[in-house]
Parts: C-alpha cells; sequence; structure tokens
C-alpha cells in the first residue's frame, strides 16, 4: 500500500519505519509540506496545534483516507470550532476520517514486535476506514479497538490526558489489551 505520513517526529517517523518493514511505500512529509496525490492512505502525526498549518502544507489530499494520530495538549483546542482535530481533518479532506493511533506511546513502537499478545489500539472514525485502519494497526504490531463513529474522537482526544496521567503516576509508558472475554 503507497501511505503517506504527514509528521517526520516519533509518532510519524515510528510507525512509518514499522510500515515499511511489513512492505508498504511510505512517502515521509515534514514542516515543508508535499503531495499526497498518489497515497491510499495518510497518516496525520504532527503536533494538535498544528493541524491547520500541516494539511494546507500538502496537496491532493481531497477524497483520501486520512488516520489522524494528533493530541491536543495544555488547553489547545481544535480548529474552527469543532469539538476533535479529526472533524476538521474531515471538513479539509472531505474523505474517510479516523481519530487512530493517538493513544499508544510511540517511545514503544520499537517494542510491539515483542509483546506476548498484540496491543490495542484505539480508534474512532467512518465506516469507510474500518478495513484500512484495522490492516495497517496489524501491520504496526497491534489490534484495532473501535470506539465509535467519528463523533467519538473528541472523547478519545481525552483519553491522551488520562493515559499520560496513569504513566506519570507510577506506571510508566504503557500498551493496553482490551479483549472479549472469549479471547481471554
Amino acid at each position: 500500500m503507497n501511505i503517506t505520513v504527514i509528521g517526520r517526529g516519533n509518532i510519524g517517523g515510528g510507525l512509518a519505519d514499522l510500515w515499511e518493514r511489513a512492505g508498504h511505500q511510505v512517502t515521509r512529509l515534514g514542516r515543508d509540506g508535499g503531495d499526497a496525490g498518489a497515497a491510499e492512505a495518510v497518516l496525520l502525526a504532527v503536533p494538535g496545534s498544528a493541524v491547520e498549518a500541516a494539511l494546507s502544507s500538502v496537496v491532493g489530499l481531497a477524497g483520501k483516507t486520512v488516520l489522524d494520530a494528533t493530541n491536543l495538549y495544555g488547553g489547545a483546542r481544535p480548529p474552527a470550532g469543532l469539538s476533535s482535530n479529526a472533524e476538521y481533518v474531515k471538513s479539509v479532506t472531505g474523505g474517510p476520517t479516523a481519530k487512530a493511533f493517538s493513544t499508544n506511546f510511540a517511545s514503544l513502537y520499537g517494542r510491539i514486535a515483542d509483546a506476548r499478545v498484540r496491543p490495542s489500539n484505539l480508534w474512532a472514525g467512518d465506516d469507510d476506514a474500518k478495513d484500512l485502519v484495522s490492516r495497517l494497526s496489524l501491520d504496526a504490531g497491534f489490534e484495532a479497538v473501535r470506539m465509535g463513529d467519528l463523533s467519538m474522537a473528541a472523547t478519545q482526544e481525552g483519553l491522551t490526558s488520562a493515559f499520560f496521567g496513569i504513566a506519570q503516576s507510577g506506571l510508566g509508558e504503557f500498551v493496553y489489551r482490551m479483549s472479549s472475554p472469549e479471547q481471554l
């Protein structure tokens, strides 16, 4: 699959590395932007407050499936009075959109392949993004767990503070697994 990653930091760079190892062709775009026209999937992995600038510097996004891995910190708000960055992404691209990979610690990506069981990757988004999120989650070593439609993206963005609170309260950075009792 041809994937364009917008953002070269820990999340964007880390997922790009995992997807390249899984056999995908990955184009990495940084602050200078670029063209996502050939992409079958786009990952947006920039600071949450930089979403508008990042999307405005990339052409070829119309109708693309975008996985929004951004998070908002320190009182930052989504653009244009929307309830989440993911809803803003959809308003710009018009394509299927999912909030995904935003509740996993990027510093642990290199250890995911050694996990006893696949950790979860929470996501919320459009039905049309489901197969892509599931495939790219598996290819990165995670199992996708859906929280609901795109209206749940704001709730997922709020979980980031809770996850950081857990990490800072003594557990440290962690992975998580959500499963049905039949999978235990």
